[in-house]
This record gives C-alpha cells, sequence and structure tokens, in this order.
C-alpha cells in the first residue's frame, strides 16, 4: 500500500518502454498492450480516487529521501481526480485512435501515447517544483510528435508554433525557478509555502515576481490571454484522438495554478496570499470573451472545438481567480464536465467530418450526412452541454461559478462576462447545428462532391464519443453526490497546513 502514488506514474513508462521493445511484432500487438495498459490505469486510479476520498493524503519520497531533500509525490484527492479524468480520456482517445486506424498512421504512436500519460501523472503527483518543470517537459516532448501525427503541411505549421511557444515557456519557466530557489532556499512545494509564511519584508518583491513569471508559464499551458494564439491552430489540425487526449493538457496548467500557487500564496502567505488572484480573475474575463468571439468566427467545426476548449479554460481561470472554497468546487466540477466533453466533441467533429467527404469540416451547406439524426442528436446534446444550458451539467458548473462570484467584489463584471459570452455561443452554435444538419440537400447537384454512403468503423468510434460524452448526462443525474464529493477536494486543498503536515511527517497524513 506505501508504493500506491508512484503507480500511475510506473504503469504508462513500463508500458511505453515494453511497447517499444514489441515493436518488431506489428502494430497489433502494440495496439492490445497498449490499450490494455490504458484500461489498467483507469482501473488502478478509480481504486486509488476511492481510497483517497475515505482516508488521508499518502506521501511518497522516493529513495527514502525525506522532504525537503529529496524527490516527493503527493497523493491527495485533487491529485486522484486528475489522475481519474486523464485516464477515462486516455481511453477513450486510444481506442477511437485504434478503430479508425489513425494509429497506423506514422510511428510510435501508442509508446508516445503511454509516455504522454507518464508526463501528465507525473505532474499531478509531484510535491516538488523542479519535478513538475521535468514532468512538463515529458509530456510536452511527447506531445510534439503526437501533434505531428500522421504529417500534412497545415499540422506540420502548427506543430512549430506550438513547440517554439513551449520552447520559450520552459526557458522562462526555469528562470522563475531559479528566482524562487535564490530568494526561498527550496523548490519543495510545501517547504516554499512555510518559507513564504516567514518571509522577510525586502525579500517579497523578488518572490512576487518569481510567483508571476510561474503565473505567465502555467498561463501559457491553460492557454491564457494573451498567450492562447498558439491552441486553436494546434488542437484543430491534429489527429482528433490526440486532439482529445490535448483536452487535459490546459488543465495541466489550471491544476499547477492551484496546487503551487495556491499552497505557496495561500491565506498563511502574509502579504503575499492570493496576490495573483486579480490577475487571474482579470485575464479569465479576457480570455472568455476572446473565445467567445473565437468560437462565433470560426469557419471550420475543428476550430470551433479549440475555441470551445479555450473557453472552457478561461471559465476555470475565472472560478480558481475568486480564490474561496465554494469557486475552486465549481472549478472542479466544471474540469471534469468540459475535460470530458471536449474530447467527446473533438471525436465527434472527427466524425461528422468522415462523413461529409470533401466538404470535410467547414461550415458549407452539403448533403444529407449518413446516419444524420443520430450525429445531429449527439451534436445537439453537447452544444447545449458546452454553451450550459439547462438540464445539462453545464448550466450546474456555470450556475456555481457564478453563485461563487457573487460573493466577489468583481461579482458584476464576472456576471455580464458569462451572459455576454454564453449568447455569442449560443449564436455560434446554432449557426454551426443548421449549416451541418439543417441546411442540408436530398438531392445532389452536379457540381457538388460526392458524399461517401457510409462512415468507415462508425459503431465502433461512436462508442469512444458516447463513452465521454456520457459524463453530461451522468454529472446531472448524480449532481448531489459528485457536488459534495467536489466540496471535500476543494477543501483538502486549500488546507495547506494539512498538506505541509503530510510532507513533513508521512505519518500524520493530513485531512
Amino acid at each position: 500500500m506505501m508504493h500506491l502514488p508512484i503507480l500511475p506514474i510506473l504503469l504508462p513508462l513500463l508500458a511505453g518502454i515494453l511497447l517499444l521493445l514489441l515493436r518488431p511484432l506489428g502494430l497489433q500487438v502494440q495496439r492490445m498492450v497498449g490499450f490494455a495498459a490504458a484500461f489498467a490505469l483507469l482501473m488502478l486510479v478509480v481504486w486509488l480516487f476511492d481510497s483517497a476520498l475515505a482516508g488521508q493524503r499518502q506521501v511518497y519520497a522516493l529513495g527514502n529521501w525525506p522532504a525537503p531533500f529529496g524527490i516527493t509525490l503527493v497523493f491527495d484527492q485533487l491529485a486522484a481526480l486528475m489522475l481519474l479524468v486523464t485516464a477515462i480520456l486516455a481511453v477513450g482517445a486510444l481506442w477511437y485512435a485504434i478503430v479508425t486506424k489513425i494509429d497506423a498512421q506514422g510511428s510510435h504512436f501508442h509508446v508516445l501515447f503511454q509516455m504522454q500519460l507518464f508526463g501528465l501523472n507525473g505532474a499531478f503527483l509531484t510535491g516538488d517544483a523542479f519535478n513538475l518543470f521535468v514532468f512538463f517537459e515529458v509530456l510536452l516532448l511527447a506531445s510534439y510528435s503526437l501533434l505531428l501525427h500522421g504529417g500534412g503541411k497545415e499540422r506540420t505549421a502548427a506543430g512549430l508554433h506550438y513547440v517554439v511557444v513551449n520552447l520559450v515557456g520552459s526557458t522562462v519557466f526555469l528562470f522563475a525557478l531559479g528566482a524562487l530557489y535564490g530568494a526561498l532556499g527550496t523548490l519543495n512545494i510545501a517547504d516554499m509555502a512555510a518559507k513564504v509564511a516567514e518571509l522577510p519584508a525586502e525579500r517579497e518583491g523578488l518572490v512576487m515576481a518569481a510567483g508571476l513569471l510561474l503565473l505567465l508559464v502555467f498561463g501559457l499551458k491553460a492557454a491564457m490571454f494573451p498567450l492562447y494564439l498558439w491552441l486553436p491552430a494546434a488542437y484543430a489540425r491534429t489527429s482528433a484522438p490526440v486532439a482529445a487526449l490535448f483536452a487535459i493538457m490546459t488543465k495541466v496548467g489550471v491544476y499547477a495554478i492551484i496546487r503551487v500557487h495556491g499552497t505557496v500564496f495561500g491565506e498563511d502567505a502574509g502579504s503575499l496570499a492570493y496576490f495573483y488572484a486579480p490577475w487571474l480573475l482579470g485575464l479569465g474575463l479576457i480570455t472568455l470573451l476572446l473565445a467567445a468571439l473565437g468560437v462565433l468566427a470560426a469557419f471550420r467545426l475543428r476550430f470551433q472545438v479549440a475555441y470551445l476548449v479555450l473557453a472552457s479554460v478561461a471559465m476555470l481561470l475565472i472560478a480558481v481567480g475568486l480564490h474561496s472554497e465554494t469557486g475552486l468546487a465549481a472549478a472542479l466540477y466544471y474540469l471534469v464536465h468540459s475535460t470530458l466533453l471536449a474530447g467527446g466533441l473533438f471525436l465527434l467533429a472527427d466524425v461528422i467530418v468522415r462523413g461529409r467527404g470533401a466538404y470535410a469540416d467547414r461550415f458549407d451547406p452539403g448533403m444529407r450526412l449518413p446516419h444524420h439524426a443520430l450525429l445531429g442528436g449527439l451534436f445537439m446534446l453537447a452544444a447545449v452541454a458546452a454553451l450550459g444550458l439547462p438540464p445539462l451539467s453545464g448550466f450546474f458548473g456555470k450556475l456555481w461559478i457564478l453563485q461563487a462570484a457573487l460573493e466577489h467584489p468583481w461579482r458584476w463584471a464576472v456576471l455580464a462576462t458569462v451572459l455576454i459570452s454564453s449568447a455569442l455561443l449560443l449564436i455560434a452554435l446554432a449557426r454551426s447545428g443548421s449549416v451541418l444538419f439543417y441546411k442540408v440537400k436530398d438531392r445532389s447537384d452536379a457540381a457538388d462532391p460526392v458524399l461517401p454512403t457510409r462512415i468507415p468503423a462508425f459503431g465502433l468510434s461512436l462508442v469512444a464519443v458516447l463513452w465521454l460524452l456520457a459524463a453530461v448526462p451522468l454529472l446531472v443525474v448524480l449532481a448531489h453526490p459528485v457536488a459534495e464529493v467536489m466540496q471535500q477536494i476543494a477543501a483538502q486543498t486549500l488546507d495547506t497546513a494539512g498538506y505541509r503536515a503530510a510532507v513533513f511527517d508521512p505519518a500524520v497524513g493530513g485531512k
């Protein structure tokens, strides 16, 4: 039991190494082993999530070196939630890649997929800021190759933009870590929180500057204004299963803000307590408006879904920027909803594109799709959930965030921005659904492109779409128990004293 916290890191790492060794045996073997590893990770994480809710924090000191001198992994309820969402997303994305044979379009897809999970899980579990940087680099290295999987001019251009932007972000990350280490003498998150609580006044400026640099880096990962321009092209032009997995990538940035800034600059940080929150809230509001305009202006379905991801990130930034327990609980509920919905939308968009033939994902009226009513119904379900309209989970998430905002001095700005952006999203998605499913031709003209009579692997690919979109009704049916769990996770996350106690005395565990 004491080694449980490291298992979500070891499993994809060992699976990736095994897949590399099995490559000579062919793609079919890799598919079976890769999917078995992803499903095994899901089962492991479900078990760990249940144990996290019932018990205390678990701290794992690699090499048995105590904090803050060694590498520390901290498994708490927030980390368990992020691991669970990632595992659910990974199973759906990998299944879709296999049944549509997208994984055969390039080399090492399954190895890179496992390495991506290795980096993601490590980022969620690490209790050290430098090792957070290391795991960021691991997941980014895998994402560079996954983004380019299948090749193509547009995909390569978007990939190069993504690589360059993230390399700059990694450099700034190191500068921020160097400044923090120079000022505090440690990069262990719990130890930094303890040092900031006793920080001399003459060092507050340096630590604040380093904290803002870190916010800049995490904002880049989350695609926060003005650092979001890389996201639409990167997500829209990569393959559908990779884009679905990337739905969690922006949430890594949000998680890092909650974990690092929320712990180091939490309520015990004296004059630096929550100094970052106004920046986060203000930039989140701007990001939401620009994302809504992007959804409205999108000329292709995949770009529209990419901007919807950006809008969901903006809602999370706003909720976290409220720096309250209610706001954080609402953010976690909305995070689960928006991440799985975005993954399902990317896969659904790809199914629609494969049915439209030469029309692809352009918003041009075309012929009636195969399985027209089913795909139209699923698109309407996803659109209503993304808009935050009742009775689906997006409505509960947005309403909860707005309720948390009522206690904040910026409440009118939050209410106005969310309502305006929701109206823009409604116009955009109503137009998209109309073009794709209502303004269709029953007869083709001579100049019209020929549409496929069937969508390849439709039934099997729809399994992955339904797997992810099932979160939308489930979060409604189970709204009350899920909300209670999110409140519990938020309370533990904001208990920075308990976090420090758990890290420095693992026997205590913290609550």
